[in-house]
C-alpha cells in the first residue's frame, strides 16, 4: 500500500477574473461561470467550514504578467489570517519583486507557473524566499507544459521541469491537468504521483475533482494534497466531508 502522507490537505480555490469569483472550462476565459461577486465573502464560507489553506488564483493576471486582484486578495489573506489559514497565490507571478509584494500582502505560498521554465529564474528565488514560499504550477495538456494563463502550449514535458527544479531546490508542485479543469471528471492523480516519484517534488492535484472519491484516491495516492475547485461552487462535494477525509488517519 503507498504510504499516506501525514501533510495531505484539501485546499478549496477561489479563482477570480474582473473582480469576481468565478470558474473556467479547461482554462478558457470564454467559458467562464460566475459563482460570486464577493471572493471575500466566498473565502469566509470556506474558512468557516475549517480549511487551513486557501487557493487563489489571479486569472486577469495570470494573462497580463501583473497583479491585477491584489486588493482583493490581500483582504482575503487577512480574512485568512483572523482564522489561522494560510493563502497560496498563483496568476502571473513572473518577477521576484512580484513574489516579494505577495509575501507582504500575506501570502504564504507562491505559484510559479510560466516563469518556472527558467531554472535560474526558480534557483534565485529559493534563494531569496525559501522553498516553502513557492510552489511551481506545472500546467499541461497530455503531460506537457501549458503558458501564460494556459494559452500557450509547449512541447516541454512536465516531468522534465519538476526534475529540473527540483535540482535547484524547489520542493512543492501543484500539477493540473488542463483537459480536466472544471469537468469534475477526476483529478489525474497518476500524472501528479508520477511527478512525485520521478521528479521528487510534493505533489498536490488539481483539476477536475469531482466527490469524495477524488479526494480520497488523492489521499490515498501519497500526495500532498489536492485543489477543490467546481466540485465545492456546484456542490458535488461538501467541504466539510471534504477536510474531514484529508485529516482521517487510516491503518493499513
Amino acid at each position: 500500500m503507498t504510504e499516506l502522507n501525514p501533510a495531505f490537505d484539501v485546499y478549496p480555490a477561489i479563482d477570480i477574473l474582473g473582480g469576481e469569483c468565478v470558474r473556467l472550462l479547461r482554462g478558457d476565459y470564454n467559458a467562464k461561470t460566475q459563482y460570486s461577486k464577493d471572493p471575500v465573502e466566498m473565502a469566509k464560507k470556506w474558512l468557516d467550514a475549517g480549511a487551513k489553506w486557501l487557493h487563489v488564483v489571479d486569472l486577469d493576471g495570470a494573462k497580463s504578467g501583473t497583479g491585477e486582484n491584489v486588493n482583493i486578495i490581500a483582504d482575503i489573506a487577512r480574512q485568512a489570517e483572523v482564522y489561522g489559514a494560510r493563502l497560496e497565490v498563483g496568476g502571473g507571478i513572473r518577477t521576484h519583486d512580484s513574489i516579494s509584494r505577495w509575501m507582504e500582502a500575506g501570502v504564504t505560498r507562491c505559484v510559479i507557473g510560466t516563469a518556472a521554465m527558467d531554472e535560474a529564474f526558480m534557483e534565485q528565488a529559493v534563494s531569496r524566499f525559501g522553498s516553502e514560499a513557492l510552489i511551481v504550477g506545472l500546467d499541461g495538456r497530455g503531460g506537457k507544459m501549458a503558458v501564460h494563463g494556459w494559452t500557450e502550449q509547449t512541447d516541454v514535458t512536465l516531468v522534465s521541469v519538476a526534475a529540473k527544479l527540483h535540482q535547484v531546490g524547489v520542493r512543492y508542485a501543484l500539477v493540473t491537468d488542463v483537459d480536466r479543469d472544471g469537468t469534475l471528471t477526476g483529478a489525474n492523480v497518476s500524472l501528479a504521483r508520477q511527478i512525485q516519484d520521478e521528479a521528487g517534488l510534493l505533489a498536490i492535484a488539481s483539476g477536475g475533482v469531482k466527490n469524495l472519491d477524488d479526494v480520497s484516491a488523492a489521499r490515498n495516492a501519497g500526495l500532498y494534497g489536492v485543489i477543490l475547485g467546481r466540485a465545492l461552487y456546484d456542490g458535488t462535494l461538501d467541504i466539510k466531508e471534504a477536510i474531514a477525509a484529508a485529516r482521517t488517519v487510516e491503518s493499513c
